[in-house]
């Protein structure tokens, strides 16, 4: 039976056979082939998958909710790995699932990326966890998909693409007037003729220039780009064509024919990237710069943000500690808010983070680093609208005592978070800072609680681009970012998923 999470069990446990290996009971996960780090890491020399992926799309499309789990541990038994699972998974919510909003029922595909993230820091016993959760999210998106009109990608139209010569063009000319059919023909053309760099230099910036959904087509553009990096590049075409179809998602008329809020930053930061100095990227890392952009997220509009950052910049700051300010105000945002609000002022500077450590180009990198700041002030704008306890701010998070030490210290932060995440929060700032714990061991706990708690997919969204920005903070800043992901982390007293035991099951009757 699954085992309850209980302090004397996790200790025991976590003492005897690792850290935090009480937080539930996955020796049922034996029965399937482990996964290794290198089978989750990116193969750059393996052939990712073959031409036969379509019916194992199919399978996870067809077969009905109650018996998916059952049917791909069949397929896992005979042969199927980690990686064609997730990209038969990833391609079943690209071609089913309408990436319009960019959010709600498309988080199925959104959340492909973050349950990966998951896998890959996951022991390697547990790493089919996270894709079995997204494997049984994906069939409750799909129908809602269905619900709502059953849309499904059509085939391109082969003889009206431009030619490898024009795509390029083509494509930067639709996208700019929000031209859905000239954007699909094009970005189909130039997933054929152009490679991975040149064409999400592209969209880093399609999916930053403007606010709408929350966040979340900087979201897409960046968890398109690292999924395919896992699955593999000749799967990009219809991905491509999803995530050009996902960014042209607007409300009213053509928004280069009007003056909308949230088309506003990108057009006034086109003007201010010129503004930098020259050799912008480098600099000196001050705590005073990061703590004086923290401060002026908390009150600045969006143009406000966005000229403090140029003004940084050319009094020589570098753009670390520039990230470290934009850091902490989403950190801080989710503290005071933690609602979906709140999340996604963490899971979209991680994407934009993400896009700006990717991209090669010094005018899309400005651009990134100014959109970030610009939608914090947007999102605190949005959220002035709900409760906030904007009382409660990073920078003066007080440390709390603990009652115990090392796995234990764990335990009881976990404990709290339940009951007090504020407690739970001051708590983990006295443990990391003190270095009382491996910060890896703690992750690990925030992990499995996730594997055993998790209802949402953002659960899997926000845990992963939490700790991940964990280590893009500069030092001396972590303990504090790392404390107000508790706010929205699962606690050892929340509810337990259904997904252990229906793995279990399914496994059992293969």
């Amino acid at each position: 039976m699954f085992q309850a999470l209980t302090r004397r069990s996790f200790v025991t446990q976590s003492l005897q056979a690792g850290a935090l290996a009480g937080l539930g009971d996955f020796a049922f996960l034996q029965a399937l082939p482990p996964v290794s780090a290198d089978d989750a890491k990116v193969s750059r020399k393996k052939v990712q998958l073959n031409a036969d992926i379509e019916p194992l799309v199919r399978l996870i499309e067809d077969t009905p909710r109650n018996k998916l789990l059952e049917s791909v541990a069949g397929v896992m038994r005979q042969g199927v790995g980690y990686q064609e699972l997730m990209t038969a998974l990833f391609l079943a919510g690209v071609r089913s699932i309408q990436p319009r909003p960019v959010g709600f029922k498309f988080h199925a595909v959104l959340v492909v990326n973050s349950a990966h993230l998951a896998s890959q820091a996951a022991p390697d016993s547990e790493r089919w966890l996270p894709l079995f959760w997204a494997l049984d999210n994906f069939k409750s998106s799909q129908k809602r998909n269905m619900d709502e009109g059953n849309w499904s990608m059509p085939p391109v139209e082969e003889s009206k693409l431009p030619s490898s010569v024009q795509a390029r063009q083509r494509f930067i000319e639709a996208m700019d007037n929000w031209d859905e059919e000239g954007a699909d023909r094009a970005i189909a053309a130039l997933a054929r003729s152009a490679g991975a760099g040149e064409i999400f230099e592209l969209f880093w910036r399609y999916g930053a220039r403007d606010f709408r959904d929350i966040g979340h087509k900087a979201i897409y553009a960046a968890n398109s780009f690292r999924t395919l990096q896992a699955i593999g590049w000749r799967h990009a075409e219809p991905v491509l064509r999803s995530l050009a179809y996902a960014l042209l998602e607007h409300e009213g008329t053509n928004p280069a024919q009007r003056d909308a809020e949230p088309d506003r930053p990108w057009r006034e930061n086109l003007g201010r990237v010129a503004k930098m100095r020259a050799d912008w990227q480098q600099g000196r890392l001050s705590p005073e710069a990061t703590a004086d952009v923290l401060k002026n997220l908390r009150e600045a509009s969006f143009s406000d943000a966005c000229d403090h950052i140029v003004e940084q910049v050319n009094k020589g700051i570098h753009p670390a500690a520039l990230w470290d300010g934009l850091f902490l105000r989403a950190g801080e945002l989710i503290m005071q808010q933690p609602q979906i609000a709140g999340i996604h002022c963490v899971t979209s500077v991680n994407a934009l983070h993400f896009a700006y450590q990717t991209s090669g180009d010094d005018q899309t990198r400005r651009l990134l680093l100014l959109q970030a700041a610009a939608d914090l002030a947007m999102f605190r704008k949005r959220m002035a609208g709900g409760k906030m306890n904007t009382d409660l701010h990073i920078d003066t998070l007080v440390k709390a005592d603990l009652k115990t030490k090392g796995p234990e210290a764990i335990v009881e932060i976990f404990a709290d978070v339940s009951k007090d995440r504020l407690l739970a929060a001051r708590k983990t700032l006295a443990l990391i800072e003190s270095g009382g714990v491996n910060v890896d061991t703690f992750m690990t706990a925030a992990r499995r609680l996730i594997f055993n708690k998790g209802s949402d997919s953002h659960d899997y969204k926000f845990s992963s681009a939490a700790l991940e920005d964990f280590y893009h903070t500069t030092p001396q800043w972590r303990a504090r970012y790392l404390a107000t992901s508790l706010f929205n982390l699962h606690g050892m007293g929340d509810k337990d998923n259904s997904l252990i035991e229906r793995a279990r099951a399914a496994l059992a009757q293969v």
